[in-house]
């Protein structure tokens, strides 16, 4: 999730959207982007989308009968259609506890421009539907693919709130062509204690999304970074700000051409979110 971030101004209201595609949402680990162009699958919204008030009702399913009834999983796609033409909001600094971070970023995109927001949000829209089928209640962090934000601690506020059993964020990365492969990224200690309660829960997460991942898409571990497809990180503003078991995930190097053609699939896509689904039925069956 290599992110491209526009400058300039004021904040972004500090509440939730639920529905599209940008992920507890700080930039990831790959190289530089430029999505510029939006995907033929979104447009990018010429203004803010509404700000709601973060709470699980809106975006949540009944839950019901099922291997994760009574769960309560926090989906966030990341990034948001909408960021690049709302540099005013999306450059705000935020604070995650060990320095500051831009409010959101644009996210990257495969060389062709199919948009690391739109990627995140069709997964996301897949995961969700699935989970809830079986039976969890699940909240996204935003309502579309064509808003702006919300910002990255605020993504991680909406888990909090919720009292998430856990809480995924999806990006893609935008690391040099030659890497290729998906990681996890698991919180790391954060001075002061905040996110102690959660390092634990979020390693077995961490864990049982990758194994499942793994083997529901035969997607390598990551070629470029982290270690058995793991990598730990204290700079990304969504793990920081948690307090509820977090992970992202980068589900493939956009800019390496066979990572590209597998995302830009929807086969593709909907093996990634029928593998995630099977991660947390490991993780909270």
């Amino acid at each position: 999730m290599r992110c491209s971030t526009v400058r300039s101004g004021r904040a972004l209201s500090a509440l939730v959207m639920t529905v599209l595609a940008g992920g507890l949402a700080a930039c990831g680990s790959g190289g530089s982007s430029s999505a510029s162009a939006a995907p033929p699958s979104a447009s990018a919204g010429s203004h803010p989308a509404p700000a709601s008030s973060g709470a699980p009702s809106p975006t949540g399913g009944s839950g019901g009968q099922g291997p994760l009834a009574g769960k309560v999983i926090v989906v966030d796609p990341g990034h948001n259609g909408g960021n690049a033409k709302h540099p005013e909001v999306i450059n705000k600094p935020v604070d995650v506890y060990n320095g500051k971070k831009p409010c959101n970023t644009t996210g990257t995109s495969t060389n062709d421009d199919y948009s690391e927001h739109a990627f995140t949000w069709d997964v996301a829209t897949r995961l969700t539907k699935i989970l809830r089928a079986k039976g969890a209640e699940v909240v996204l962090t935003r309502h579309s693919d064509t808003g702006v934000g919300p910002c990255v601690d605020e993504r991680a506020r909406i888990g909090n709130r919720a009292h998430a059993d856990a809480v995924l964020s999806i990006h893609g990365d935008g690391a040099p062509a030659k890497g290729h492969g998906f990681h996890i990224i698991e919180p790391a200690h954060i001075k002061g204690g905040h996110n102690d309660a959660i390092l634990a829960p979020s390693r077995r997460l961490g864990k049982d999304l990758r194994d499942a991942f793994h083997e529901g898409t035969g997607i390598p571990y990551s070629t470029y970074l982290g270690k058995d497809g793991i990598d730990v990180r204290g700079d990304l503003g969504g793990l920081n700000v948690s307090t509820r078991p977090a992970v992202f995930i980068e589900a493939g190097n956009m800019r390496n051409p066979g990572d590209a053609a597998t995302m830009k699939s929807a086969k593709g896509r909907q093996k990634m979110a029928e593998a995630l689904a099977n991660g947390f039925v490991k993780y909270l069956g």
